[in-house]
């Protein structure tokens, strides 16, 4: 639904993406992960047509950026970090307005502006001021903009910026729904435990440059070779540690009062390692591995620089 080839913007001397390529597949929320200053934003407008690009070109939909910008504002639903809303005009005459700038008939548009607000929980608020709601309430109004037009693809900047744990639980469950309604979602988040749960896909950008993409699972393998393990003990955290330190395959072996944790690579006899520590005599209280997470991925693969 989203291809970006060999992207690249510059602004005079400043260089903000360079040569970047990736690929969302229909029906993905992927993650869109980066530093400040990495070029999320800059992407994020050149796929919603905000910007041109100085090289290279994208699809959205089928369509270039370039070559087709109105045919790539119908079909995408573009949700910016910062936004307003106008003084003066209600919830509902908020989407109303903009039901009619994306030219719907009158006549369907009391349908739609009651669906959207359904969805995004937004009923009991249609006579509030729009400049009155809280911030939680205003990024689903601005959201609930994005999906006037019923867009096939969702390009989200920051959607859980500045909202309590309550609100930002509330949009992750909403962006959830959306994927299941059949809508592609590109989200960028500082909240890597956020996108970790939400996203089946991500690519990581540092200094306008493609690090990794792809599935997260894979990338969580790639970035992270060695299995890691935690045993812990009941007592005897020295013995089990000479105990895994004759395992050849064993590596960094570390002990902490009652656990341990070790690393290995491959396919290992893990049993075998279990029967040699019960026959030292060392009781064994539980077992289990050690999970990387993105926040591990994206802390290894990066260097925390920006452009």
């Amino acid at each position: 639904m989203i291809e970006i080839r060999g992207l690249s913007k510059w602004y005079d001397e400043f260089l903000a993406v360079s040569d970047l390529s990736f690929t969302v597949q229909k029906g993905d929320i992927f993650g869109f992960i980066g530093p400040n200053g990495a070029g999320k934003t800059t992407t994020m407008r050149v796929l919603a047509t905000l910007l041109e690009p100085s090289a290279g070109d994208a699809l959205v939909g089928g369509h270039s950026v370039i070559d087709y910008p109105e045919k790539v504002r119908r079909v995408l639903g573009y949700m910016p970090d910062y936004y307003g809303v106008y003084e003066g005009l209600t919830v509902w005459e908020y989407l109303d307005f903009f039901a009619a700038a994306y030219g719907i008939p009158r006549r369907r548009r009391q349908r739609i502006l009651e669906d959207v607000m359904d969805l995004t929980d937004l009923k009991g608020l249609r006579n509030r001021m729009a400049s009155d709601l809280s911030k939680g309430m205003t990024q689903r109004l601005c959201l609930g903009k994005t999906l006037i037009h019923d867009p096939q693809i969702l390009i989200l900047d920051e959607p859980a910026s500045g909202l309590d744990p309550r609100a930002r639980i509330e949009l992750r469950i909403l962006l959830k729904e959306l994927r299941d309604m059949g809508k592609t979602i590109l989200i960028s988040s500082h909240i890597l435990t956020e996108l970790a749960d939400m996203c089946n896909a991500v690519a990581i950008i540092e200094r306008g440059k493609l690090v990794a993409s792809g599935d997260v699972a894979d990338i969580v393998r790639r970035a992270t070779p060695f299995t890691t393990m935690v045993l812990r003990v009941r007592g005897e955290a020295e013995r089990a540690k000479e105990v895994l330190g004759r395992f050849p395959f064993v590596h960094r072996v570390e002990a902490k009062e009652q656990s341990l944790t070790f690393q290995y690579q491959g396919e290992q006899d893990i049993p075998a390692v279990v029967k040699h520590l019960a026959l030292a005599d060392v009781p064994i209280v539980g077992l289990e591995e050690q999970k990387a997470d993105l926040e591990d991925v994206f802390m290894k693969i990066t260097k925390g620089e920006v452009a």
